[in-house]
């Protein structure tokens, strides 16, 4: 394997571990599911579509992950991908979800949390939540490409290559 693709690897699969060790029980709060609350929490989550934003998440996650695979392994056969995203699975979402009711449990009231849970069993939500991630991943393309726009362009560098140049950043980071 090439030292560059390696490091592309080793750094995809240490953001992997991260989000992994993130959602493992072994490191986090889970909160009592025999609690109204976590519960009202748990529901709050599911119709306010939150609970689909995280699915996407994770493939989100496999996808950049299996870009550098990809790259070491251009010959994958099809069966490989459809247990490659199977690796990580709606237990691991669930307990995604548990570690994040405290902070909701912390930063909300439970009758904040019945309004909303009301508010989104609307028609009106429901259909905001069904087209969301359809925004959202148009959204969030619009968005990249705009950046990509923005970095690549001549007034961004000149006015980049200006600031490094006031802040003496070749001077203070000797090669």
């Amino acid at each position: 394997m090439k030292p560059n693709l390696f490091k592309t690897l080793a750094g995809i699969a240490v953001t992997a571990l991260l989000f992994l060790t993130a959602i493992s029980p072994a490191f986090g709060v889970v909160a009592n599911p025999g609690d109204a609350k976590a519960r009202d929490i748990r529901k709050l989550l599911e119709v306010s579509g939150i609970y689909d934003q995280l699915d996407l998440m994770k493939n989100n996650l496999l996808n950049q992950y299996s870009m550098g695979f990809s790259g070491a392994y251009p010959k994958t056969p099809d069966a490989f991908w459809e247990e490659y995203y199977q690796l990580i699975t709606q237990k691991d979402i669930d307990v995604l979800v548990e570690r994040m009711i405290p902070v909701y449990d912390k930063n909300m009231s439970h009758e904040v949390i019945r309004k909303l849970i009301e508010m989104f069993e609307t028609p009106f939500w429901q259909e905001w939540k069904v087209k969301m991630p359809a925004i959202s991943r148009e959204a969030g393309l619009i968005g990249s490409e705009w950046g990509q726009a923005i970095l690549q362009s001549d007034p961004f560098n000149q006015q980049l290559k200006a600031l490094i140049e006031k802040h003496d950043l070749e001077g203070l980071n000797p090669q």
